[in-house]
């Protein structure tokens, strides 16, 4: 099976991030990594993703301010 990468950016996006994230984990499919780039959100959207306790998605923080 190939991996498939999953590229998801988000500023501020916590009223969406969580049905967002639960709609790829319940795709048949399994063998995929979530790349998850959070370009300096203020909200939750750090804690949501990180709330999901599965190791094929990678949290990246934006360093561009």
């Amino acid at each position: 099976m190939n991996l498939v990468s999953i590229i998801m950016t988000c500023y501020n996006g916590e009223a969406f991030l969580k049905k967002a994230v639960e709609s790829i984990l319940s795709q048949t499919y399994q063998n995929w990594e979530l790349i998850f780039v959070d370009n300096n959100s203020t909200d939750k959207s750090e804690i949501i993703i990180k709330s999901f306790n599965d190791t094929r998605i990678k949290y990246f923080k934006s360093n561009i301010l």
